[in-house]
C-alpha cells in the first residue's frame, strides 16, 4: 500500500471513530511523526480528506478536522434516502435478473447477509458490543453499492455515508435501537435477496426514517459538542482549535 493510501486511511478511520475530534489542527510535522510517512504524501492524504469534507484548511492553523453537526442530519438523510432507494431497487432488480438466469449468487449473498443480520438481533438485545455488527452493516453496503450496477450512484452514497457515520456517534448507545436496526437491515437483504425492488425501497425508506427520528430525539449528551461546535462539514468549528500531539 502507498504511504499517502495508508495515511488517508488511518486519518479517515482516526476522524470516524472519533480519536481525532472536531477542530483537532492536523499539524504536518506531527502527523508524518505520527504515521511514519514524508510530508508529501501526508499531503495527499489530506487532500482527500478535504475531498470527502473531512478535513478543511483554517487561516493560520493548517488542516483542521471539521465538525459533526445534528443540524445536518436532515439534509443528509433526505440525500440518502434518496440515493439509498434507487440502489436497492436496482440491486433487487439485478438479483431477480440473475436468479432468472439460473445465476444464484446474488441471492445467496443478500441471503446469508439477511440470515447474519437475523444473529445479530439477540446479542445487540442484550447489550453485545456493536463492532461486528457495525462491520455487517458495512458488508450490506458494499453489497449494494457492488449491485446497483451504477458506480456514480455508489460513489455518491459512499460519500453521504462517511458524515452519517460521524453523526451516529452523537447518539446514545441503545441495545434496543440497535436490535432494531439489525431487524431492519435484514428485512433490505432479504427483499434484495427476493429480487423485490418495490419491497427493498419500502424497507430502506423505514430503516432510514427510523434512525433519523432516534438521531434527532435521543442524542448522547455526554457525547454532544456544544451548539457552538456543531458546524456544517464544510466550514470550521468556531471553538479553540487542539493541537494534536500523538
Amino acid at each position: 500500500m502507498r504511504a499517502s493510501d495508508r495515511a488517508y486511511r488511518t486519518l479517515r478511520e482516526d476522524i470516524l471513530e472519533g480519536t481525532l475530534e472536531p477542530g483537532t489542527v492536523l499539524g504536518e510535522i506531527e502527523q508524518s511523526a505520527r504515521l511514519g510517512i514524508s510530508r508529501t504524501p501526508l499531503r495527499e492524504a489530506l487532500g482527500r480528506l478535504v475531498a470527502e469534507g473531512l478535513a478543511a484548511p483554517s487561516a493560520g492553523r493548517g488542516m483542521v478536522v471539521t465538525a459533526a453537526s445534528l443540524a445536518d442530519a436532515g439534509q443528509l438523510f433526505e440525500l440518502r434516502i434518496a440515493l439509498e432507494v434507487l440502489a436497492v431497487r436496482r440491486a433487487a432488480e439485478a438479483t431477480a435478473h440473475a436468479t432468472a438466469a439460473h445465476d444464484p449468487s446474488a441471492h445467496g449473498r443478500f441471503a446469508d447477509l439477511a440470515r447474519s443480520f437475523d444473529r445479530a438481533i439477540s446479542p445487540l438485545t442484550e447489550g453485545a458490543d456493536p463492532t461486528d455488527y457495525y462491520a455487517l452493516t458495512q458488508e450490506l453496503d458494499r453489497a449494494v453499492d457492488s449491485t446497483c450496477g451504477n458506480a456514480y450512484l455508489a460513489d455518491s452514497l459512499r460519500g453521504v455515508r462517511v458524515h452519517l457515520t460521524r453523526l451516529r456517534r452523537l447518539s446514545r448507545h441503545s441495545p434496543a435501537r440497535l436490535a432494531e436496526t439489525a431487524r431492519e437491515h435484514a428485512a433490505i437483504a432479504r427483499a434484495i435477496a427476493d429480487g423485490n425492488p418495490e419491497l427493498a425501497a419500502a424497507a430502506t425508506v423505514v430503516h432510514l426514517q427510523q434512525a433519523l427520528t432516534h438521531l434527532r430525539t435521543d442524542p448522547d449528551d455526554s457525547q454532544t459538542p456544544p451548539s457552538s461546535t456543531l458546524t456544517h462539514p464544510g466550514r470550521i468549528d468556531p471553538a479553540p482549535l487542539k493541537e494534536t500531539t500523538a
